[in-house]
């Protein structure tokens, strides 16, 4: 008999993208069957999807390679998304004054499991 509790992990660091628009994409595919998150990804217009997807597909190569997993059984158990490093610039004001810039990083994390 297998062993049904197999989580298979891919992960991404150090995305150009902020946590908070990764999540809202994160929101649709968080749950979901493996072939579903893949056509809402494919047909979603953000930039963040591309990121997303891209981490699944590796989650789906691992279940399938290093495990032998069927990808018709595999749902996504977690999407976690973080805080990477802050790049701070400076951006140019008037009268020679200057603000600060922050530019977001962030890093995903994707857990699979098979359906029971």
């Amino acid at each position: 008999m297998k062993n049904r509790d197999i989580i298979v992990e891919a992960g991404s660091k150090v995305l150009r993208s902020t946590p908070r628009k990764l999540n809202l994409v994160a929101d649709l595919v968080r749950n979901k069957k493996v072939s579903f998150a893949n056509v809402q990804l494919r047909f979603c217009e953000k930039k963040a999807a591309g990121f997303i997807m891209k981490v699944l597909n590796s989650a789906i190569a691992n279940a399938q390679n290093n495990y032998g997993l069927n990808v018709d059984n595999l749902y996504i158990k977690e999407i976690l998304i973080g805080k990477s490093l802050t790049l701070r610039r400076v951006y140019p004001k008037a009268m020679g004054r200057a603000n600060r810039m922050s530019k977001f990083y962030s890093n995903i994390t994707i857990k699979l499991k098979e359906i029971v």
